[in-house]
């Protein structure tokens, strides 16, 4: 049976006794010693109920107290059925009044020794008076309206009833005292109102009925109210399962009233005594100034006790807004890094599965920079809703910083990999008030063994990175062994900055050649990476270390610099004839940087070459940075420096680039050159760069073709309109000596054809 079950089988014998009654007193249906039967049927089950919670020393005492009661009721049931006739006249066996008795003191015992959580210093003697007071205050009301008028009724009753009904009420206040100062511990204080209930109740209310109907209320008593005791007892259980299962907290409430209203209580009995009782005028008026005075004391306190109240609740939510604050990001009101770590340390010390996600959104800083940080700000936050929007309910969604969120995943049924797809689903269409199309690259990592905060979030960030590398708009889970090559990556960023401290880096220079001629026009500036122990390290292995580091920044100062010396050597030996112009190729990074432009300043002041001969390479998607590039772009147009877009025609937006952006130059990209050899009028590389020259050429811009390869290609480009290119073909890059050499070839063979002019 369960505790529901026990509470209705009680309930039902407190029934059946009630209808008895009813029909005993008004038809007299039965004998009276029928009366007597209840209790014992509804303690046994009381006695049965209590088995379920048996693990804990309470209950243990309880349920043999009420195994003790109810064997006293039983005996005194069996002696009123054998005696049925003397019912009226007979009192409690002494064996049955001792069983009962001891039931009792066992519960008084239990109730007492509940765990409470012992104040200290001051507070424990403060306590100590409340729970004086309350007792104190309680009892003299029970005595003064229960088992003093017992003593002084008409119809004594015996004194084994005296006693249990003494025993009850003493119960009854002691539980209340107790369970008012209770926090909180292994017992419910529901419970144990109910337990202290099931003997303070019926012994108050058979107290008052005797008072009042004098013997004849034992009937009711026993048929009536006596099997209400099991029924509390039941629902005790009841209430006590239900706290163990965590289906009702109650807020732990100190019994700060109590003393108050025993003291009410207390003053009660003294007004009764002050106006019904023959005293004389003096001493009334003396009893009606004490209460007078309690009240005035108590109303005081009680005002004092309300602005306390008042001030710690403010200071509790005042508490509750700084703990918000600490653990929640201000922006997206999601939790931040410090919530994440500490729930993450939680679930790592559970033996369930934990998954962590990493979501970062790809090119963020372009919306700040395009639109502005108030739309960035916006657009983040509708992430944030997004995010939360797609998380299960023992999921954690927080904000790391920046454009990175992040989610905590426990429970069995946790799937990274779904929650990622939806995710990138999700951004898939637009978002925010703007309507922003926003990607997101996702790292996930799920905790094995032993792992620690560090070691899942290190994971997942590698995880991360690795979604980055592979082209963004992805998610990647972490796999053993995949840190290695980032933590190349990181190694290698590191010894960047020890190689440029070590002047390790070489700048090459590729010919940028007239195709008609083959005559060198200009030199494309590349740096190469001369590592003392791996030899001559490929710019597609560094440059992107160098972007991710920002380390980019001093190597194009260097490049830049270098550039313009040699350029200005060049010019100075082989004179403005010789060299048209030296190009440098210029990242986003650089490009943001707010010294950039006075860099390039310096740079042609130390070096003396002449703004006109300086081209800067940049690519569509750095163009389309945002503001601090476009302003950067226009002063250096304006100072007469060229520019040059490189790659061009691999973006999207490469026609209305030449509009917005100030370009001298556009440079073919290699894919466009490849196989424009084929004489194919419907090949797709010969109309890209068809399209491309006759563009240049409405704009008056210059155009070079990248990655020449072959003679064909040549010939193709001359036939469609090109004048300018540069690829392995044409001239591979070399060292400035290599360059100054074809120079000075050139400069012979223009003096040998001014000496030997053609005929």
């Amino acid at each position: 049976m369960t505790a529901r079950t026990y509470v209705q089988a009680t309930t039902a014998v407190a029934a059946l006794g009630t209808i008895w009654c009813v029909a005993y007193l008004g038809a007299g249906f039965g004998l009276e010693a029928f009366a007597y039967v209840f209790v014992p049927i509804g303690g046994a089950l009381a006695t049965a109920s209590v088995r379920h919670l048996a693990r804990t020393a309470f209950w243990r005492a309880v349920r043999l107290a009420v195994a003790l009661i109810t064997i006293g009721y039983a005996w005194l049931a069996v002696d009123m059925l054998t005696h049925a006739a003397e019912a009226r006249t007979r009192s409690m066996p002494a064996p049955a009044a001792a069983c009962v008795a001891v039931g009792f003191l066992i519960a008084i015992w239990a109730l007492a020794r509940v765990p409470v959580v012992a104040p200290g210093g001051a507070e424990r003697w403060r306590v100590v008076l409340d729970r004086t007071i309350a007792f104190l205050g309680c009892a003299a009301v029970l005595w003064y309206v229960g088992l003093a008028p017992m003593l002084s009724a008409r119809e004594p009753w015996s004194p084994q009833a005296m006693l249990l009904v003494g025993l009850g009420l003493l119960a009854a206040v002691g539980a209340a005292t107790k369970v008012s100062y209770i926090a909180g511990g292994p017992v419910d204080r529901v419970a144990m109102r109910l337990v202290a209930a099931a003997g303070g109740v019926p012994a108050g209310v058979v107290s008052v009925l005797a008072v009042q109907f004098g013997y004849i209320a034992s009937v009711p008593a026993q048929a009536i109210v006596m099997p209400l005791a099991p029924v509390l007892v039941t629902l005790g259980v009841a209430a006590q399962i239900r706290a163990d299962q965590g289906l009702r907290r109650e807020p732990a409430r100190r019994g700060v009233l109590l003393p108050y209203l025993a003291m009410i209580s207390v003053d009660v009995p003294l007004i009764a005594v002050a106006v019904g009782e023959p005293l004389r005028w003096p001493v009334r008026v003396v009893l009606i100034a004490a209460v007078v005075v309690t009240v005035l004391v108590m109303v005081r306190q009680y005002l004092a006790y309300r602005e306390n109240a008042r001030l710690l609740r403010n200071a509790r939510v005042q508490e509750q807004r700084l703990q918000y604050e600490i653990s929640h990001d201000g922006l997206t009101g999601l939790g931040n890094r410090a919530l994440f770590r500490d729930r993450l340390t939680a679930a790592l010390a559970t033996t369930g599965p934990v998954s962590v996600l990493l979501i970062d959104l790809d090119d963020f800083k372009a919306v700040n920079d395009l639109l502005g940080h108030g739309v960035g700000d916006q657009l983040l936050v509708a992430v944030g809703q997004l995010v939360q929007a797609e998380m299960g309910d023992g999921d954690l969604p927080v904000r790391f910083g920046g454009d990175e969120f992040a989610v905590l995943l426990t429970g069995a049924g946790a799937e990274p990999e779904s929650l990622a797809e939806r995710l990138l689903t999700a951004l898939s269409d637009p978002v925010s008030e703007h309507r922003l199309l926003v990607q997101a690259s996702i790292g996930m990592a799920t905790a094995s063994p032993g792992d620690t905060v560090d070691s899942v979030l290190r994971d997942a960030d590698v995880a991360l990175y690795t979604a980055k590398q592979r082209g963004k708009a992805r998610f990647v889970r972490y796999v053993d062994g995949m840190g290695e090559p980032v933590l190349a990556s990181m190694r290698l960023g590191g010894e960047l900055r020890r190689a440029l401290d070590g002047d390790e880096f070489r700048v090459v220079y590729q010919p940028i050649v007239r195709l008609d001629c083959n005559l060198v026009s200009g030199v494309e500036a590349l740096v190469r990476w001369h590592h003392p122990d791996r030899g001559v390290i490929s710019p597609a292995e560094f440059i992107p270390a160098a972007e991710r580091t920002g380390l980019i920044v001093p190597l194009g100062r260097l490049v830049l610099r270098e550039t313009c010396r040699q350029a200005a050597a060049w010019l100075a030996e082989f004179g403005p004839d010789g060299l048209r112009e030296a190009a440098v190729n210029v990242s986003a990074r650089q490009l943001h940087d707010p010294d950039f432009v006075s860099d390039v300043t310096e740079a042609l002041a130390e070096s003396g070459l002449p703004c006109e001969r300086l081209v800067l390479e940049v690519t569509e998607s750095a163009v389309l940075r945002g503001r601090q590039v476009s302003r950067a772009l226009y002063e250096l147009d304006r100072m007469g420096i060229r520019l040059a877009l490189d790659d061009f025609g691999t973006g999207e937006s490469s026609l209305s680039l030449l509009r917005a952006f100030p370009a001298a130059i556009v440079k073919l990209d290699k894919s466009f050159v490849d196989g424009i050899e084929i004489d194919d009028r419907k090949h797709a590389r010969q109309a890209v760069a068809r399209a491309v020259i006759q563009l240049a050429g409405a704009l008056g811009l210059d155009t070079v073709a990248e990655g020449i390869e072959s003679p064909e290609q040549v010939a193709a480009l001359l036939e469609l309109g090109y004048t300018l290119g540069q690829g392995f073909h044409l001239g591979e890059p070399m060292t400035a000596d290599g360059v100054s050499v074809l120079l000075a070839q050139q400069r012979r063979a223009a003096r040998k054809q001014s000496v030997y002019p053609r005929a």
